[in-house]
């Protein structure tokens, strides 16, 4: 069986109850297998970054195995703003976050609510796009598995900001350290490079996307601009280095 969400953005979960952990978010449009089914909930496998949980299945819309087959083979496009809508025919405005995956409304076979989208739009790989979009989602607070504007996660922001131009990353930090160029010095990154951190035990918990100058934007208790050296990140607010640089990884 397979699905698709066809609402702004759904929590998956690490265990098939209201009450467990949302490790990570299902955004519109994004399309997934459904592995197996525990009362009302289906376990699922999303296609885009093959990442597994449980969601609600009152909050997916089953797609056949062709339909699934296309939208594998349709080239990805992403909305561009914060807040864009789609629209149906009757009359439904359906707002829908930042990095959304649009692909599946110009399939008809697919697009059975007859969704229709006026906004930004981005497709195919823009690197310039990515520190254009990572400002967008400065101030956003920090929610642990969020990948939206109104809250997101270290691993989140730098996976959608890299999505929405068309680069394709996992989704946790760890998974992230393990894709690209290592690079030995700071001196070497350039903007759009990503920085990662790692805890006494050695373990990468903590990403960010590097900007000009020797700084770093990243999510901690909020999307923010801090100072990044051979330490790690130095918060301007508090004065003090809060992150362990661990390496820095050229993607594109």
């Amino acid at each position: 069986m397979h699905g698709i969400c066809i609402l702004a953005n759904i929590p998956l979960r690490l265990e098939p109850n209201d009450r467990s952990e949302m490790t990570t978010q299902v955004l519109f449009g994004d399309f997934f297998k459904i592995t197996e089914e525990q009362g009302s909930w289906y376990k699922i496998v999303l296609e885009y970054d093959q990442y597994e949980g449980w969601v609600d299945a009152k909050q997916v819309f089953k797609i056949s195995e062709t339909s699934f087959a296309t939208l594998q083979k349709t080239p990805l496009a992403v909305s561009g703003d914060i807040i864009e809508y789609v629209s149906a025919e009757n009359g439904l405005l359906l707002p829908i976050h930042l990095g959304s995956d649009l692909r599946f409304l110009s399939l008809p076979d697919i697009n059975t609510f007859n969704f229709s989208f006026d906004g930004t739009l981005y497709q195919g790989k823009n690197k310039e796009v990515i520190l254009n979009t990572a400002y967008l989602y400065l101030n956003a607070p920090y929610l642990w598995g969020g990948k939206t504007p109104f809250g997101i996660d270290c691993s989140g922001f730098t996976q959608m900001v890299y999505k929405t131009a068309g680069y394709a990353i996992p989704r946790d930090a760890y998974q992230q350290a393990a894709v690209g160029e290592v690079l030995s010095f700071i001196e070497e990154a350039e903007p759009g490079d990503l920085a990662f951190f790692d805890n006494e035990e050695g373990k990468i918990i903590h990403v960010g996307i590097i900007l000009a100058n020797n700084f770093i934007i990243h999510a901690s208790g909020q999307v923010r601009i801090d100072k990044l050296d051979y330490q790690g990140i130095y918060n301007v607010d508090t004065g003090r280095h809060t992150h362990k640089l661990r390496v820095i990884r050229k993607i594109v």
